[in-house]
């Protein structure tokens, strides 16, 4: 199954290290980075797993969960964990599926054949909180992912879905975004945009950061 933005994404019941999760349900209303890992025990999984631990204030100021899976079981999980929290100085503090028939995995459709026909690539998805994806990012087994962008995307769309505002390239939080090009009407320019814009171009208007 390949998942676009605006799918609506499956649900699934599976085994984990906090105990079997129905995922729309332990969702509930909030954002969820579901992110796979290729195998327990490998070296740049283990540094991933202890960073999204390390950034759990920051996904939980963004009203975001996190979920990471690995196609091995509980047991190969549990022995994980204490690698994970001895070498990376942070306790993990959110679960990690196991998911060893890969019923997960193909329904996410995180197994490239070409790469690997057994194990999962570094895939991420974001989830909002009607179950619709947001983002998707695949990064090849040997590349770590960076989660500062990660929290970075997740700043603009919570950002964009309430304003009638874009954000630029390599925005972040705190700058000017961009006015989205439907709204022509001076008056609704006014009432929404208070602070007032800069027209660089007429589809080009830079205005600050509505909600700061």
């Amino acid at each position: 199954m390949t998942l676009r933005l605006g799918d609506q994404v499956p649900d699934f019941t599976q085994d984990s290290t906090e105990g079997s999760i129905n995922f729309y349900e332990w969702a509930g209303d909030s954002w969820v980075v579901l992110f796979s890992h290729p195998k327990d025990f490998t070296p740049v999984c283990t540094t991933e797993l202890g960073e999204v631990a390390r950034l759990k204030p920051e996904f939980d100021k963004r009203n975001v969960k996190a979920l990471a899976l690995s196609v091995d079981d509980v047991d190969s999980h549990n022995g994980w964990v204490g690698d994970i929290e001895e070498t990376q100085g942070h306790k993990l503090n959110y679960p990690i599926l196991a998911d060893p028939d890969k019923k997960v995995s193909n329904l996410y459709d995180m197994i490239h054949p070409n790469a690997n026909a057994m194990l999962t690539v570094r895939s991420v998805f974001l989830i909002d909180p009607q179950k619709k994806l947001r983002l998707s990012f695949t990064y090849p087994p040997s590349t770590g992912r960076n989660f500062d962008e990660l929290l970075r995307v997740i700043d603009s769309l919570q950002l964009t879905d309430n304003y009638s505002v874009a954000t630029p390239a390599n925005w972040k939080d705190g700058d000017d975004c961009v006015i989205v090009p439907s709204i022509q009407d001076p008056k609704e320019l006014e009432e929404k945009f208070p602070k007032g814009y800069k027209a660089v171009k007429p589809y080009l208007r830079m205005t600050p950061q509505p909600n700061k």
